[in-house]
Protein backbone atom coordinates (compact mmCIF):
# COMPACT_ATOMS: atom_id res chain seq x y z
CA UNK A 1 0.00 0.00 0.00
CA UNK A 2 1.13 3.60 -0.81
CA UNK A 3 1.82 5.72 2.39
CA UNK A 4 -1.04 8.63 2.33
CA UNK A 5 -0.23 12.43 0.80
CA UNK A 6 0.55 14.44 3.28
CA UNK A 7 -2.65 16.46 4.46
CA UNK A 8 -3.08 20.02 3.66
CA UNK A 9 -3.09 22.28 6.57
CA UNK A 10 -4.98 24.81 5.05
CA UNK A 11 -7.91 24.47 2.49
CA UNK A 12 -10.28 26.81 0.89
CA UNK A 13 -13.34 24.27 1.19
CA UNK A 14 -13.33 21.09 3.07
CA UNK A 15 -15.57 18.13 1.18
CA UNK A 16 -16.96 15.59 3.79
CA UNK A 17 -17.92 12.32 2.06
CA UNK A 18 -15.78 10.78 -0.61
CA UNK A 19 -19.40 9.29 -2.37
CA UNK A 20 -20.78 10.42 -5.33
CA UNK A 21 -21.87 13.51 -4.18
CA UNK A 22 -18.65 14.81 -2.95
CA UNK A 23 -16.71 13.86 -5.73
CA UNK A 24 -18.79 15.44 -7.71
CA UNK A 25 -19.02 18.61 -6.29
CA UNK A 26 -15.11 18.76 -5.94
CA UNK A 27 -15.22 18.18 -10.17
CA UNK A 28 -17.50 20.95 -10.35
CA UNK A 29 -15.86 22.99 -7.95
CA UNK A 30 -12.02 22.80 -9.24
CA UNK A 31 -13.21 22.91 -12.72
CA UNK A 32 -15.09 26.29 -11.77
CA UNK A 33 -11.05 26.93 -10.83
CA UNK A 34 -11.35 26.92 -6.76
CA UNK A 35 -8.27 25.97 -5.41
CA UNK A 36 -7.24 24.69 -2.30
CA UNK A 37 -10.11 21.93 -2.51
CA UNK A 38 -9.96 19.11 -0.38
CA UNK A 39 -11.89 16.25 0.29
CA UNK A 40 -11.81 13.62 3.03
CA UNK A 41 -13.20 10.24 2.86
CA UNK A 42 -13.15 8.02 6.30
CA UNK A 43 -12.85 5.03 4.13
CA UNK A 44 -12.04 4.40 0.35
CA UNK A 45 -14.08 6.32 -2.25
CA UNK A 46 -17.69 5.49 -2.70
CA UNK A 47 -17.51 2.70 -0.13
CA UNK A 48 -20.26 4.29 2.40
CA UNK A 49 -23.56 4.08 0.13
CA UNK A 50 -22.99 5.14 -3.30
CA UNK A 51 -21.13 1.77 -5.00
CA UNK A 52 -23.94 -0.36 -3.07
CA UNK A 53 -26.81 1.23 -4.70
CA UNK A 54 -28.92 -0.58 -7.44
CA UNK A 55 -27.35 2.38 -10.20
CA UNK A 56 -30.77 3.54 -11.49
CA UNK A 57 -31.07 6.83 -13.06
CA UNK A 58 -34.28 8.27 -13.65
CA UNK A 59 -36.23 11.47 -13.97
CA UNK A 60 -39.70 9.75 -13.13
CA UNK A 61 -40.47 12.01 -9.97
CA UNK A 62 -43.56 13.47 -8.45
CA UNK A 63 -41.48 16.82 -7.27
CA UNK A 64 -40.77 19.32 -9.88
CA UNK A 65 -37.58 19.92 -8.39
CA UNK A 66 -36.23 16.31 -8.38
CA UNK A 67 -37.46 16.14 -11.79
CA UNK A 68 -35.06 18.77 -13.81
CA UNK A 69 -32.36 18.10 -11.26
CA UNK A 70 -32.89 14.34 -12.30
CA UNK A 71 -32.82 15.61 -16.02
CA UNK A 72 -29.33 17.78 -15.68
CA UNK A 73 -27.82 14.54 -14.20
CA UNK A 74 -29.30 12.12 -17.03
CA UNK A 75 -27.74 14.95 -19.75
CA UNK A 76 -24.58 14.80 -17.50
CA UNK A 77 -24.32 10.75 -17.10
CA UNK A 78 -24.94 10.46 -21.38
CA UNK A 79 -21.51 12.90 -21.63
CA UNK A 80 -19.32 10.99 -19.06
CA UNK A 81 -17.46 9.76 -21.35
CA UNK A 82 -16.02 12.63 -22.44
CA UNK A 83 -16.59 15.06 -19.42
CA UNK A 84 -15.13 14.30 -16.78
CA UNK A 85 -13.65 11.31 -19.22
CA UNK A 86 -14.88 7.63 -17.83
CA UNK A 87 -16.89 4.63 -18.45
CA UNK A 88 -19.90 4.52 -16.41
CA UNK A 89 -22.11 1.53 -18.01
CA UNK A 90 -25.00 3.70 -18.52
CA UNK A 91 -27.68 1.41 -20.17
CA UNK A 92 -30.96 3.97 -21.26
CA UNK A 93 -33.18 1.06 -21.41
CA UNK A 94 -36.30 2.37 -19.51
CA UNK A 95 -37.73 2.66 -16.12
CA UNK A 96 -41.05 0.71 -15.84
CA UNK A 97 -43.18 1.12 -12.49
CA UNK A 98 -46.29 -1.37 -12.37
CA UNK A 99 -48.77 -0.11 -10.85
CA UNK A 100 -51.84 -2.88 -8.81
CA UNK A 101 -53.78 -0.29 -6.92
CA UNK A 102 -56.31 2.50 -8.00
CA UNK A 103 -54.75 5.35 -6.37
CA UNK A 104 -51.25 4.65 -7.57
CA UNK A 105 -52.35 4.96 -11.14
CA UNK A 106 -53.74 8.19 -10.10
CA UNK A 107 -50.72 9.54 -8.57
CA UNK A 108 -48.63 8.55 -11.58
CA UNK A 109 -51.23 10.13 -14.19
CA UNK A 110 -50.41 13.41 -12.47
CA UNK A 111 -46.62 12.59 -12.25
CA UNK A 112 -46.32 11.78 -15.88
CA UNK A 113 -48.25 15.31 -16.63
CA UNK A 114 -45.97 16.43 -14.90
CA UNK A 115 -42.47 15.08 -16.24
CA UNK A 116 -44.04 15.74 -19.48
CA UNK A 117 -44.63 19.61 -19.20
CA UNK A 118 -40.59 19.61 -18.31
CA UNK A 119 -39.97 17.29 -21.01
CA UNK A 120 -39.50 14.06 -19.90
CA UNK A 121 -40.91 11.32 -22.34
CA UNK A 122 -42.45 9.26 -19.58
CA UNK A 123 -46.09 7.85 -20.49
CA UNK A 124 -48.53 5.64 -19.31
CA UNK A 125 -49.49 2.04 -20.39
CA UNK A 126 -52.00 -0.53 -20.55
CA UNK A 127 -51.03 -4.01 -19.16
CA UNK A 128 -51.03 -5.72 -22.37
CA UNK A 129 -47.91 -3.01 -23.57
CA UNK A 130 -45.96 -3.96 -20.13
CA UNK A 131 -45.26 -7.78 -21.56
CA UNK A 132 -43.67 -6.30 -24.32
CA UNK A 133 -41.27 -4.63 -22.47
CA UNK A 134 -40.20 -7.12 -19.84
CA UNK A 135 -41.72 -10.84 -20.42
CA UNK A 136 -40.78 -11.70 -17.10
CA UNK A 137 -43.10 -9.55 -15.67
CA UNK A 138 -46.79 -11.60 -14.27
CA UNK A 139 -49.34 -8.64 -14.94
CA UNK A 140 -52.75 -10.33 -13.97
CA UNK A 141 -52.92 -7.83 -11.69
CA UNK A 142 -51.43 -4.63 -13.15
CA UNK A 143 -53.71 -2.31 -13.69
CA UNK A 144 -51.13 -0.10 -15.48
CA UNK A 145 -47.74 0.95 -15.69
CA UNK A 146 -46.08 4.13 -16.70
CA UNK A 147 -42.28 4.16 -18.53
CA UNK A 148 -39.89 6.39 -19.74
CA UNK A 149 -37.23 5.03 -22.18
CA UNK A 150 -34.52 7.32 -21.19
CA UNK A 151 -34.37 5.84 -17.63
CA UNK A 152 -31.78 3.34 -17.50
CA UNK A 153 -28.90 2.50 -14.81
CA UNK A 154 -25.57 2.87 -14.78
CA UNK A 155 -22.08 1.91 -12.81
CA UNK A 156 -21.99 3.90 -9.29
CA UNK A 157 -18.10 2.93 -8.85
CA UNK A 158 -17.64 4.45 -12.44
CA UNK A 159 -19.13 7.50 -11.75
CA UNK A 160 -17.16 8.37 -8.57
CA UNK A 161 -14.17 7.60 -9.95
CA UNK A 162 -14.62 9.79 -12.90
CA UNK A 163 -15.17 12.65 -10.62
CA UNK A 164 -12.63 11.71 -8.31
CA UNK A 165 -10.22 11.73 -11.53
CA UNK A 166 -11.31 14.49 -12.43
CA UNK A 167 -11.01 16.73 -9.29
CA UNK A 168 -7.83 15.67 -8.71
CA UNK A 169 -6.50 16.66 -12.63
CA UNK A 170 -7.84 20.02 -11.77
CA UNK A 171 -5.58 20.34 -8.14
CA UNK A 172 -8.16 19.05 -5.81
CA UNK A 173 -6.70 16.79 -2.73
CA UNK A 174 -8.36 13.47 -1.98
CA UNK A 175 -8.01 12.34 1.26
CA UNK A 176 -9.32 8.38 1.84
CA UNK A 177 -9.04 6.77 5.26
CA UNK A 178 -9.15 9.98 6.71
CA UNK A 179 -11.95 10.54 9.74
CA UNK A 180 -13.33 13.82 10.44
CA UNK A 181 -13.52 14.36 14.14
CA UNK A 182 -14.63 17.80 14.96
CA UNK A 183 -15.25 21.31 13.79
CA UNK A 184 -13.76 24.00 14.91
CA UNK A 185 -16.34 27.18 14.80
CA UNK A 186 -15.90 30.75 16.69
CA UNK A 187 -17.73 33.63 16.33
CA UNK A 188 -20.18 31.86 14.12
CA UNK A 189 -17.34 31.24 11.60
CA UNK A 190 -15.84 27.68 10.60
CA UNK A 191 -11.98 27.89 11.63
CA UNK A 192 -10.68 24.29 11.27
CA UNK A 193 -11.33 20.75 10.39
CA UNK A 194 -9.84 18.07 12.09
CA UNK A 195 -9.31 15.19 11.51
CA UNK A 196 -7.39 11.63 12.62
CA UNK A 197 -4.82 12.69 10.30
CA UNK A 198 -4.37 16.42 11.43
CA UNK A 199 -6.27 19.61 11.31
CA UNK A 200 -6.91 21.76 8.21
CA UNK A 201 -7.41 25.14 8.51
CA UNK A 202 -10.28 25.87 6.81
CA UNK A 203 -13.66 28.53 6.52
CA UNK A 204 -15.49 26.66 4.25
CA UNK A 205 -17.30 22.78 4.24
CA UNK A 206 -19.75 20.90 2.69
CA UNK A 207 -20.90 17.65 4.35
CA UNK A 208 -22.01 15.34 1.92
CA UNK A 209 -21.33 12.36 4.31
CA UNK A 210 -25.00 11.14 3.35
CA UNK A 211 -26.36 8.44 6.43
CA UNK A 212 -23.45 9.73 8.59
CA UNK A 213 -24.63 13.53 7.60
CA UNK A 214 -26.49 14.28 11.47
CA UNK A 215 -23.38 13.41 13.16
CA UNK A 216 -21.73 16.11 10.48
CA UNK A 217 -24.64 18.96 11.46
CA UNK A 218 -24.11 18.09 15.33
CA UNK A 219 -20.03 18.58 15.40
CA UNK A 220 -21.00 22.38 13.62
CA UNK A 221 -24.28 22.86 15.45
CA UNK A 222 -26.15 22.27 12.71
CA UNK A 223 -29.71 20.05 12.57
CA UNK A 224 -29.37 17.82 9.48
CA UNK A 225 -32.39 15.30 9.88
CA UNK A 226 -31.12 12.20 8.10
CA UNK A 227 -32.00 8.89 9.41
CA UNK A 228 -30.04 5.46 7.93
CA UNK A 229 -31.85 2.73 6.59
CA UNK A 230 -30.65 -0.78 5.76
CA UNK A 231 -31.47 -1.69 2.14
CA UNK A 232 -30.27 -5.19 0.71
CA UNK A 233 -29.81 -6.47 -2.96
CA UNK A 234 -29.12 -9.71 -4.42
CA UNK A 235 -27.76 -10.79 -7.68
CA UNK A 236 -28.93 -13.53 -9.21
CA UNK A 237 -27.17 -16.89 -11.68
CA UNK A 238 -27.66 -16.55 -15.04
CA UNK A 239 -30.77 -16.78 -16.71
CA UNK A 240 -31.50 -18.40 -19.88
CA UNK A 241 -32.47 -16.25 -22.84
CA UNK A 242 -32.80 -13.14 -20.75
CA UNK A 243 -33.97 -10.18 -22.90
CA UNK A 244 -31.09 -7.89 -23.79
CA UNK A 245 -33.25 -4.66 -23.55
CA UNK A 246 -34.56 -5.17 -20.29
CA UNK A 247 -35.71 -2.03 -18.25
CA UNK A 248 -35.37 -1.37 -14.74
CA UNK A 249 -38.45 -2.67 -13.42
CA UNK A 250 -40.30 -1.54 -10.29
CA UNK A 251 -43.97 -3.34 -8.41
CA UNK A 252 -44.78 0.26 -7.08
CA UNK A 253 -47.01 -1.26 -4.17
CA UNK A 254 -44.41 -3.68 -2.98
CA UNK A 255 -41.36 -1.65 -4.26
CA UNK A 256 -39.62 -5.18 -5.17
CA UNK A 257 -37.39 -3.89 -8.46
CA UNK A 258 -35.06 -5.75 -10.39
CA UNK A 259 -32.83 -4.69 -13.51
CA UNK A 260 -30.15 -6.57 -15.95
CA UNK A 261 -26.52 -7.56 -14.58
CA UNK A 262 -24.12 -8.87 -17.16
CA UNK A 263 -26.08 -12.37 -17.90
CA UNK A 264 -28.76 -12.14 -14.97
CA UNK A 265 -30.54 -9.82 -12.61
CA UNK A 266 -29.49 -7.60 -9.70
CA UNK A 267 -33.12 -6.95 -7.30
CA UNK A 268 -34.20 -5.80 -4.13
CA UNK A 269 -36.84 -4.39 -1.81
CA UNK A 270 -37.92 -2.52 0.88
CA UNK A 271 -38.76 -4.88 3.91
CA UNK A 272 -41.07 -3.69 6.57
CA UNK A 273 -39.19 -5.48 9.42
CA UNK A 274 -36.18 -3.08 8.41
CA UNK A 275 -35.09 -0.83 11.69
CA UNK A 276 -32.94 2.23 11.11
CA UNK A 277 -29.52 2.45 12.44
CA UNK A 278 -26.36 1.30 10.62
CA UNK A 279 -26.21 -2.39 10.17
CA UNK A 280 -24.70 -3.37 7.12
CA UNK A 281 -25.18 -7.41 7.70
CA UNK A 282 -26.46 -9.21 5.12
CA UNK A 283 -29.08 -11.22 6.49
CA UNK A 284 -32.06 -13.47 5.27
CA UNK A 285 -34.72 -12.52 7.45
CA UNK A 286 -36.16 -10.54 4.29
CA UNK A 287 -36.00 -13.04 2.23
CA UNK A 288 -39.24 -14.92 2.86
CA UNK A 289 -41.06 -11.44 1.98
CA UNK A 290 -39.56 -11.12 -0.94
CA UNK A 291 -40.02 -14.29 -2.40
CA UNK A 292 -43.50 -13.83 -1.80
CA UNK A 293 -43.52 -11.05 -3.82
CA UNK A 294 -41.51 -12.74 -6.88
CA UNK A 295 -43.62 -15.72 -6.92
CA UNK A 296 -46.50 -13.14 -7.98
CA UNK A 297 -44.62 -10.66 -10.15
CA UNK A 298 -42.27 -12.59 -12.02
CA UNK A 299 -42.17 -16.57 -11.25
CA UNK A 300 -39.22 -17.03 -13.48
CA UNK A 301 -37.29 -14.67 -11.52
CA UNK A 302 -37.88 -16.64 -8.07
CA UNK A 303 -36.78 -19.98 -9.89
CA UNK A 304 -33.24 -18.21 -10.37
CA UNK A 305 -30.18 -19.37 -8.26
CA UNK A 306 -28.91 -16.21 -5.48
CA UNK A 307 -25.01 -15.90 -6.32
CA UNK A 308 -24.28 -13.03 -3.98
CA UNK A 309 -25.50 -9.72 -2.92
CA UNK A 310 -24.65 -6.83 -0.16
CA UNK A 311 -26.41 -4.74 2.00
CA UNK A 312 -26.01 -0.70 1.55
CA UNK A 313 -27.68 2.32 3.50
CA UNK A 314 -30.34 4.72 2.39
CA UNK A 315 -30.46 8.04 4.13
CA UNK A 316 -33.98 8.87 4.71
CA UNK A 317 -35.21 12.68 5.67
CA UNK A 318 -38.94 12.81 7.37
CA UNK A 319 -40.40 13.58 3.85
CA UNK A 320 -38.14 11.54 1.48
CA UNK A 321 -36.91 14.57 -0.54
CA UNK A 322 -33.04 15.65 -0.22
CA UNK A 323 -31.06 18.47 1.85
CA UNK A 324 -29.75 20.84 -0.50
CA UNK A 325 -28.40 24.41 0.92
CA UNK A 326 -26.45 26.55 2.92
CA UNK A 327 -26.87 26.27 6.78
CA UNK A 328 -27.93 29.96 8.33
CA UNK A 329 -24.90 29.30 10.75
CA UNK A 330 -22.10 28.70 11.25
CA UNK A 331 -21.66 30.48 7.71
CA UNK A 332 -20.40 28.89 4.88
CA UNK A 333 -21.79 25.08 6.19
CA UNK A 334 -23.00 23.60 2.60
CA UNK A 335 -24.89 19.94 2.75
CA UNK A 336 -26.09 18.35 0.05
CA UNK A 337 -27.19 14.83 1.76
CA UNK A 338 -30.51 12.84 2.57
CA UNK A 339 -31.15 12.24 -0.84
CA UNK A 340 -34.00 8.84 0.41
CA UNK A 341 -32.41 6.81 -2.54
CA UNK A 342 -32.02 9.50 -5.20
CA UNK A 343 -28.81 11.11 -4.70
CA UNK A 344 -26.62 8.98 -6.99
CA UNK A 345 -28.61 9.43 -9.84
CA UNK A 346 -28.88 13.03 -9.20
CA UNK A 347 -25.09 13.78 -7.86
CA UNK A 348 -24.11 15.65 -11.64
CA UNK A 349 -26.27 18.25 -11.25
CA UNK A 350 -26.10 18.80 -7.47
CA UNK A 351 -22.39 18.98 -7.68
CA UNK A 352 -23.63 22.05 -10.05
CA UNK A 353 -26.18 23.33 -7.51
CA UNK A 354 -23.75 23.08 -4.60
CA UNK A 355 -20.63 24.50 -6.63
CA UNK A 356 -22.82 27.55 -7.88
CA UNK A 357 -24.19 28.23 -4.03
CA UNK A 358 -20.26 28.28 -2.80
CA UNK A 359 -19.44 31.02 -5.20
CA UNK A 360 -22.21 32.66 -4.46
CA UNK A 361 -23.56 32.15 -8.07
CA UNK A 362 -27.49 31.20 -9.21
CA UNK A 363 -27.90 28.00 -9.60
CA UNK A 364 -30.08 26.50 -12.57
CA UNK A 365 -32.80 25.50 -10.48
CA UNK A 366 -33.63 27.24 -6.96
CA UNK A 367 -33.12 24.73 -4.16
CA UNK A 368 -34.60 26.69 -1.52
CA UNK A 369 -37.46 24.95 -1.05
CA UNK A 370 -35.02 21.66 -0.12
CA UNK A 371 -33.49 23.44 2.67
CA UNK A 372 -32.76 21.46 6.34
CA UNK A 373 -34.60 24.48 7.96
CA UNK A 374 -37.92 23.34 6.26
CA UNK A 375 -38.75 20.98 8.64
CA UNK A 376 -38.96 23.86 11.63
CA UNK A 377 -40.92 25.67 9.66
CA UNK A 378 -43.53 23.28 8.53
CA UNK A 379 -42.86 23.29 5.24
CA UNK A 380 -41.99 19.40 4.11
CA UNK A 381 -41.94 18.94 0.53
CA UNK A 382 -42.95 14.84 -0.01
CA UNK A 383 -41.14 12.94 -2.72
CA UNK A 384 -43.52 10.08 -3.97
CA UNK A 385 -42.12 8.07 -6.22
CA UNK A 386 -39.60 6.10 -4.60
CA UNK A 387 -38.96 2.79 -3.89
Amino acid sequence: MRPAKELPSRASVVIVGGGVMGTSIAFHLVEAGVEDVVLIERGELGQGSTVRAAGGVRAQFSDALNIQIAQRSLRAFTAFGTRPGWEIDLDQVGYLFLLTREEDVSLFERNVALQTEYGVPSRMLEPREVATLNPLVETGDVLAAAFSPDDGHATPEGVVQGYAGGARAGGAHIATNCELLGIEVDGGEIRAVKTDRGEIQASSLICCAGAWSRQVGEMAGVDLPVEPLRRQILFTEPIPDLPRRLPMTIDFESTFYFHREGPGLLMGMSWRGEEPGFNLESTDDWIPDLLTVMERRAPRVAKAGIKGGWAGLYENTPDHNALVGEAEGPSRFLYATGFSGHGFLQGPAVGEIIRDLYLDRTPFVDVSALSAARFALGDSRPEYNIV
